[in-house]
């Protein structure tokens, strides 16, 4: 099943993503954050029978644009973890954004001119907890997972390294395209990739994650009560700006397109003001 979150008649709303073309609202849920508060919401949006939407012309909010929590994971890809030089980890290194950060699969991303001197892309797969989970074996995650999206971890470089934690660089405001759908089924092992203004910047496979979504869902569980529409956001691979000799970073009216093959792609324009 296929689920988003559209900008609608003023508000927006929760839908089942039927085809291509079209897609029936959720009755009564105003985005996926609210649908997936409901124990049986795989039920809800299945049986959902509301207004058909055609998409030729929708709207993308960010996919679960109310997340409690966001955690993200560095240094995942056994690929990106080789490029920065860096020994592949024993646990996962984790770090927040917030949900200010997020932005809608296709809008423009608006970067203040004080922080673009080194903005860069950062491929992600996306995790939503579908269940509350709280000390949960990786044998049993699964269950707990909702669903899968796609995420570009936009990142402005010179704050991330301003100090040794990270989290000032990876959550200016709707920077982040996150979406377009959910799919509720997705196995690890296809193409993840970045294009920069139609040039691959980085090209991958989702299998070289080192923590798998059942492990981080362990592990961050064991810490803290994962809840229905919080976000893992799993890592990016090799390819990034910052580690190019020399270094690529994303200018003013360049686009970032990141696709996973299975589930989808989010392209967003830099616009700096």
């Amino acid at each position: 099943m296929k689920l988003a979150t559209l900008r609608h008649a003023g508000t927006t709303v929760a839908v089942r993503v039927d085809n291509d073309s079209t897609a029936t609202i959720i009755a009564g849920y105003r985005d996926l954050s609210a649908l997936l508060e409901e124990s049986d919401w795989k039920s809800v949006a299945n049986n959902a029978s509301g207004a058909t939407i055609n998409l030729a012309d929708a709207d993308y909010a960010p996919v679960v644009p109310r997340p409690g929590k966001i955690v993200c994971v560095g240094l995942n890809y056994a690929t990106h973890i080789r490029e920065m030089g860096r020994d592949l980890p024993q646990h996962p290194t984790l770090f927040a954004k917030f949900k200010e950060a997020l932005a809608g699969a296709y809008d423009d991303v608006i970067v203040p001119e004080y922080a673009a001197a080194e903005l860069d892309w950062e491929a992600e797969l996306a995790v939503i907890v579908g269940a509350q989970a709280y000390q949960v074996a990786e044998a049993d995650a699964d269950a707990y997972i909702g669903g899968y999206s796609v995420i570009n971890d936009y990142t402005m470089r010179d704050y991330q390294y301003r100090t040794l934690q990270w989290d000032q660089g990876k959550t200016f405001e709707k920077t982040s395209g996150f979406g377009p759908i959910m799919v509720t089924d997705y196995s690890l092992g296809t193409k993840i990739e970045t294009r920069l203004e139609g040039e691959t910047m980085q090209s991958a496979n989702t299998d070289d994650l080192v923590f798998t979504p059942a492990k981080l869902i362990d592990y961050i569980s064991h810490i803290v009560t994962l809840q229905p529409g919080d976000v893992i956001i799993t890592g990016t691979t090799g390819g990034v700006g910052h580690a190019r000799k020399p270094a690529r970073y994303i200018k003013n009216g360049e686009t970032v397109e990141v696709s996973i093959e299975g589930i989808g792609a989010v392209k967003n324009t830099t616009i700096v003001k």
